[in-house]
């Protein structure tokens, strides 16, 4: 679980992402470059990304439009940070699901973020352990009634015939006249060498 944060190294970017970092969140920052920031998004999965527009507002808007729009990422919350005035309409039109956020707002969503993030994984790590937990109560039970576990053959019971046994079986039965047929024809052939 992180949050990444893309700009374009520095001292304001370093500083900014100590500051977010504070909120308890594993901030990942990374620069505004092809491929290196989908790659990194791709590999760590963020459930929010914050792309600062100070430096390279054209730059960041088009690497916040793929964003939004990979199959990677488009479920992760998108926060916007120092975007132009001039730029806001385009953004609203391109983008509206991001917000447009100041720094101090988005330490606050980012820890609620974090927080429900969390809340996310420990449901579905309660749900894994009670999946496993039923699935050993039914093995349990199926053991006691005498019917075997699933995916386990009972001690006393025959391995099943296996498929191509079966097959070779079943052919052997539907062949049989065919075979006949070869004998005669492999005795008039023997006849005519003598």
């Amino acid at each position: 679980m992180s949050v990444l944060y893309l700009d374009f190294p520095g001292p304001d970017r370093d500083s900014r992402t100590q500051k977010l970092a504070k909120t308890g969140a594993h901030i990942v920052a990374s620069e505004l470059r092809w491929p290196q920031f989908f790659e990194l998004a791709k590999k760590e999965k963020p459930y929010a990304i914050a792309i600062d527009f100070e430096q390279a507002p054209l730059h960041a808007m088009e690497t916040a439009d793929y964003l939004a729009k990979a199959k990677e990422t488009r479920d992760a919350a998108m926060y916007l940070l120092r975007v132009p005035q001039d730029r806001l309409d385009v953004v609203g039109k391109r983008l509206p699901q991001a917000l447009v956020v100041s720094d101090q707002e988005l330490s606050v969503r980012v820890t609620h973020a974090e927080k429900e993030a969390q809340e996310r994984a420990r449901q579905k790590k309660e749900a894994a352990a009670a999946a496993r937990k039923n699935a050993r109560a039914r093995a349990g039970a199926a053991e006691k009634a005498g019917a075997p576990a699933a995916g386990r053959p009972k001690a006393s019971a025959k391995p099943a015939a296996k498929p191509k046994k079966a097959a070779a079986a079943a052919s052997k039965k539907t062949s049989a006249p065919k075979k006949k047929k070869a004998a005669g024809k492999s005795a008039s052939r023997s006849g005519r060498k003598g």
